[in-house]
């Protein structure tokens, strides 16, 4: 009778997992426009990637002037962040994605006809604000409107993300190869595209019962949880943005060879954010789960250090690797700082990716620095402590992040 119980509770939770993965595939038209137009906005991210040296080479600027492309769009995303509620509260999530994709279409395009390293960076700085309103507003929109709950509209959010991440190197690759211009007017199209898609499939959405403060974002970071986990995303983030923004600088590739390597990392993130993150989530928990995963990262920057000026082999084949602790890492974050809060899900991401972007911000520019006045080694040093952070204060608050793990796992 016991055997008969353990078998019958096996297959009825094979049965969910099925159910599951039937349910993420099965959504509504509305939610594939905006998942299609994040994967625009993420290719962003690493677009500029394969063209890094060759910007610096055209405009005649150092490796960390062309890393403040990365920190001027990073530090407008993360500020923006803490308006994007306020913003989407009075007018809706669909026109608030409209007004992101249009900012961001005016910005790439721009971007492409910038004669200077500091133009280039200011019009990514616009590019971060238009990036802000949308990532942070399609991610609700689609736990709105996304069959199959939170998790679901989750998944399919970090699927985009690792998708975009993988397509953005290999577009700038492409076009970057035969003029390094061409890559923004390329992210400029798309968005175009993606504009016109949200515009058509996302139904208006309705505005909220309540209206969001500008201020309601820093007092979400109030509650212990958030605060927690949103502190270890920042540090996470320095090491997850010294690796896409400096790596680059060391391999001595052209854009293809750049644009190839990335592209693998990206395809890692992607697949274990979808595939393998809930999987890791189910055996360990959610917490325990990170802490393990962003050790195993800190050693793979320890690696890069050591394999820095020595084995462009070993940077390649641990520079893809990282992605797959990336897609991981991604996952669970996103997932913890929207279940762990008691705030509204908008002003939880708000708050969140506000912390989380400054490590984005920081990385690039300090990375490059770094490594002008010291060494390449040093650089994945600092970033392989900064994910030893990360991991401690995950460590130092899992009493209270596991408290508010679902039942069951």
């Amino acid at each position: 009778m016991q055997a008969n119980a353990m078998t019958g509770a096996t297959q009825s939770h094979e049965g969910a997992l099925q159910s599951e993965k039937q349910s993420m595939l099965k959504q509504p038209k509305a939610v594939w426009a905006v998942a299609f137009a994040a994967v625009f906005a993420f290719m962003g991210i690493g677009l500029v990637d394969p063209i890094l040296p060759a910007i610096a080479k055209n405009l005649e600027a150092t490796p960390s002037q062309v890393s403040l492309l990365f920190t001027s769009y990073f530090l407008v995303t993360a500020i923006a962040m803490l308006i994007t509620g306020f913003v989407s509260s009075r007018i809706g999530g669909k026109k608030t994605l409209l007004i992101g994709l249009g900012i961001i279409v005016v910005f790439s395009a721009l971007s492409g006809m910038s004669n200077t390293v500091d133009a280039l960076v200011g019009f990514r700085a616009g590019w971060g604000l238009g990036n802000a309103l949308f990532v942070a507003t399609s991610l609700a929109v689609m736990v709105g409107v996304a069959s199959g709950g939170a998790a679901t509209a989750i998944i399919l959010y970090e699927a985009a993300l690792g998708l975009g991440l993988s397509l953005g190197p290999l577009m700038g690759a492409l076009l970057g190869g035969w003029q390094w211009r061409a890559p923004f007017f390329g992210t400029a199209t798309a968005m175009a595209i993606a504009f016109v898609l949200v515009m058509i499939m996302l139904p208006k959405t309705a505005l909220p019962a309540a209206k969001t403060r500008l201020r309601d974002p820093l007092l979400a970071l109030g509650h212990k949880g958030l605060r927690t986990t949103a502190g270890s995303a920042l540090f996470y983030n320095y090491g997850f943005f010294t690796i896409l923004a400096f790596v680059p600088f060391i391999l001595g590739f052209d854009a293809y060879g750049i644009g190839a390597v990335f592209f693998g990392w990206g395809v890692a993130v992607a697949v274990f954010s979808v595939f393998v993150a809930p999987v890791v989530q189910r055996l360990f928990g959610p917490t325990r789960a990170l802490m393990g995963s962003l050790l195993i990262l800190m050693l793979i920057l320890v690696g890069l250090a050591l394999a820095a000026g020595h084995s462009v082999t070993l940077i390649v084949i641990l520079t893809v690797t990282s992605g797959a602790l990336l897609g991981i890492n991604n996952t669970l974050f996103t997932e913890m700082a929207m279940s762990v809060s008691d705030s509204p899900r908008p002003v939880a991401s708000a708050g969140y990716n506000f912390v989380r972007w400054m490590g984005g911000a920081l990385a690039p520019f300090l990375a490059a620095k770094i490594a002008e006045h010291f060494n390449a080694s040093l650089t994945f040093y600092v970033a392989a402590f900064a994910v030893l952070i990360s991991a401690a204060v995950i460590f130092g608050g899992r009493r209270f992040l596991t408290s508010h793990e679902p039942e069951g796992v």
